[in-house]
């Protein structure tokens, strides 16, 4: 069960943090701490601080990895790397593979105190979780599609029902059973048919996201021969119902280059090449589109993208790209009728949307705005339904949504009634829909489902998440508040804690933070926060540069050689929640993970004494080394986020705050550092060999423990889909980068599953 909780807040973070508040030696100048209070409504706190704070043993010594130099050559300069030597692609190394075991070893050693209150906080977050619970049905074709759990089981079964949501279920797939005898199991891209009779999935028994495609025959129940390893888990049916159009990955790299058309029933060895990719700065996917017309292939890079389109009843599946790609023109399109409606940025920084006749595309004088470019607001993704458009969009620090009638151009947003709250485009299948469906949460709000009649603008909820365990929002209080960063810039950041907080009591505090790929944070609900805040922490969301909180703009203050902004606007965060009474200066702690955790790396290093104790998750630290090694997979899609290493100006400022190369003989936070043997996105040796050379260079006494996975990495656990038919819902800002998470709508990586059902 616990992998459910994992993506979220990690019970393991939980406990470090609850850990160290309690127990840990104080921050560099700082006093101890008193254990964080409880509220009478957590009847398991005092169990769990009496657990945390109970007599430890004397901790054990650390492990010291051996020193073996090895010269890390570029193009501007050599390195002396102490601990390359933890590299080892094989995975098999039996010196590299004792070491991480004595890591864990380690830090199960050190934990061991903390086992009562362990259990105390495993069994107070599964008993927020509904076990048995399932998601909302999604009409595709006849069939309402959907997810469920059942209590005690890990995995979902995903279901349909023909016809109407309470006609007799099938089941097509059942997670549980397939998973058995493997220590890692994952199914992503459900596909099905436009006629139903076939389901396309992929499975991961890695946790490498190197997914084998499978089909299923619902009529007979029946896993067809057909098997196709080594591919992204994104498939799209041609009309046939049995040609499927799939994305074959480097075996080295991990980048879908490919992309190939099976038939079923024949040998994949045959399977012909629609499209290849030679440019490895390119992500790929392949998708249908909402209106089963067009099969589409969309083509990424940090500043470019490309879209090639097919019609689905086409049997040679002859494509044809929409527009060219070129620098620094970003778009993605949707049919209606006879035209094509657009997100592009040409001309228009923050974005928007055009329409346009599909035979004059190529045309830009023909392209007519139908939401035009604002300063004040980014456009994000886009929902194109027969009557209607709907828009995420992005102002004042908050993800919204206007919809838009195409009959008049009347415009109106859908309200919402928090200070801080998210606002997302949900599964809409069926473009004569004249319902959309949304989805809402905030920080003190679960996720919820709802459905708005847009003749009438009446909104029915359809499902809020179940919070078990007492939970009562109105315990619970939000704020958005604006920090002044060094620069001069306001940097949003939201604020969530226990009603009964008052500034300046020497509250905890946990900031989290993400700052990259334009990945924009969303306040949104997370029940494993409550055994924190039911235990006087404050929790914030530091929306810093990098992200697109605030528009392109705030996106590119924070990357390439402005990539400092992200760490600068961190710290700043904090120091003004301190100066402003949310958290005492000697009880913050900061949360991030993969290019959070490069941030979590770089912060430390700034202002190693701002921060009572660290947990990062899979941190992407050792930038430069990495960086000039595109066997390393995913490293060639990065340069126009990061820059590239091999050209000086680049190679310098990389280099300037690279965590793993500015570790200083000084006194750091107590941390917790988290990797998967088999992560694809952060590789296992990069946490790895910065927990090394930061034992051997720290002056404090703080404990610094690395725990490694030996299957996946904190981005590859089971996670609770949603169920959606085939095609593609809304087009969106973001794609998911090597130490990124996913793109808005394409759910995967830390938060979500990396595929929803049945797409």
């Amino acid at each position: 069960m616990l992998d459910r909780l994992t993506r979220l807040l990690p019970a393991g973070a939980l406990l470090a943090l609850l850990a160290l508040t309690w127990a840990a030696a104080p921050a560099p100048g700082a006093s101890a701490p008193a254990p964080a209070p409880a509220p009478a409504a957590a009847t398991s706190a005092p169990a769990a601080a009496a657990a945390a704070s109970s007599p430890r043993p004397a901790a054990p010594a650390p492990p010291v990895a051996a020193v073996h130099p090895f010269e890390v050559k570029s193009p501007n300069g050599s390195r002396i790397d102490d601990y390359y030597w933890l590299r080892d692609d094989t995975r098999s190394k039996p010196e590299v593979l004792d070491y991480l075991k004595a890591e864990n070893a380690y830090t199960d050693s050190v934990m061991a105190h903390t086992r009562p209150a362990q259990e105390v906080l495993y069994q107070e977050l599964l008993g927020r979780l509904k076990q048995d619970d399932s998601t909302v049905p999604v009409r595709k074709n006849g069939y309402w599609y959907y997810a469920r759990f059942e209590e005690g089981k890990e995995y979902p079964i995903y279901a349909r029902r023909k016809g109407a949501p309470d006609a007799p279920e099938q089941v097509m797939l059942d997670g549980n059973a397939l998973a058995a005898g493997h220590d890692f199991f994952q199914i992503a891209g459900t596909t099905m048919t436009r006629d139903g009779s076939v389901l396309a999935y992929g499975e991961d028994v890695s946790g490498r996201r190197q997914y084998t495609l499978r089909f299923k025959n619902l009529a007979t129940g029946a896993t067809l021969a057909d098997a196709i390893p080594n591919v992204e888990p994104a498939f799209a049916w041609a009309n046939d119902n049995r040609t499927v159009l799939y994305v074959e990955k480097d075996p080295v790299t991990l980048l879908g280059e490919r992309l190939r058309k099976h038939v079923l029933g024949t040998d994949p060895k045959t399977d012909r090449l629609v499209y290849e990719e030679k440019d490895h700065a390119f992500y790929m996917f392949v998708a249908k589109s909402i209106s089963d017309r067009f099969l589409w292939i969309e083509l990424q890079s940090t500043v470019a993208t490309e879209q090639w389109a097919a019609s689905a009843d086409d049997p040679s599946l002859a494509f044809h790209v929409l527009v060219p790609r070129e620098r620094d023109h970003e778009y993605q399109a949707q049919d209606l009728g006879a035209d094509l409606v657009l997100r592009t940025n040409w001309r228009a920084k923050n974005f928007r949307i055009v329409r346009v006749p599909m035979a004059k595309i190529a045309d830009r004088a023909a392209w007519r705005d139908v939401v035009a470019t604002r300063d004040d607001a980014f456009v994000e993704g886009f929902t194109v339904l027969r009557d209607y458009l709907a828009v995420n969009e992005r102002s004042g620090g908050l993800r919204k949504i206007r919809v838009e009638r195409w009959r008049d151009g009347k415009d109106w947003l859908i309200a919402a009634d928090e200070p801080t709250y998210t606002s997302s485009l949900g599964d809409n299948r069926e473009q004569d829909s004249r319902t959309l469906r949304y989805e809402y949460t905030s920080l003190t709000t679960p996720e919820s489902t709802f459905e708005v009649d847009l003749a009438t603008g009446q909104r029915k909820l359809l499902k809020r998440a179940p919070v078990l365990g007492g939970f009562d929002p109105a315990n619970y209080a939000s704020e958005l508040a604006w920090a002044p960063a060094r620069d001069g810039k306001r940097v949003p950041v939201s604020i969530v804690y226990r009603k009964g907080f008052v500034r300046g009591s020497g509250a905890p505090l946990l900031q989290s933070g993400y700052g990259s790929y334009g990945f924009s944070n969303d306040p949104d609900f997370d029940p494993n926060l409550l055994s924190l805040l039911d235990r006087g922490f404050v929790f914030a969301i530091a929306h810093i540069r990098g992200g697109q909180e605030l528009g392109r703009a705030w996106y590119e203050d924070g990357k390439l050689l402005h990539k400092r902004n992200t760490f600068n606007d961190f710290v700043d965060v904090t120091r003004f929640l301190v100066a402003q009474g949310y958290a005492a200066k000697d009880k913050v702690f900061a949360i991030g993970g993969s290019a959070g955790g490069l941030l979590m790396g770089a912060v430390v290093n700034q202002c190693p004494e701002c921060y009572r104790g660290i947990v990062t998750r899979v941190p992407f630290v050792d930038v430069v080394t990495t960086m000039l090694d595109e066997t390393i997979p995913l490293t060639s899609n990065e340069f126009d986020e990061w820059g590239n290493p091999k050209q000086k100006p680049y190679y310098d400022y990389m280099l300037s705050y690279s965590p793993y190369d500015n570790l200083e003989r000084k006194a750091y936070p107590a941390m917790i550092v988290s990797t998967g043997l088999w992560d694809s996105q952060v590789q296992y040796y990069e946490p790895a060999k910065y927990v090394a050379k930061l034992r051997a260079r720290k002056t404090d006494a703080n404990p610094r423990r690395a725990t490694a996975a030996s299957r996946g990495g904190s981005s590859a656990s089971a996670t609770r889909p949603s169920i959606t038919p085939s095609s593609s819902t809304s087009s969106a800002a973001t794609w998911p980068g090597k130490r990124a998470r996913p793109r808005p709508g394409r759910t995967g990586a830390e938060r979500a599953a990396p595929s929803d059902g049945v797409e």
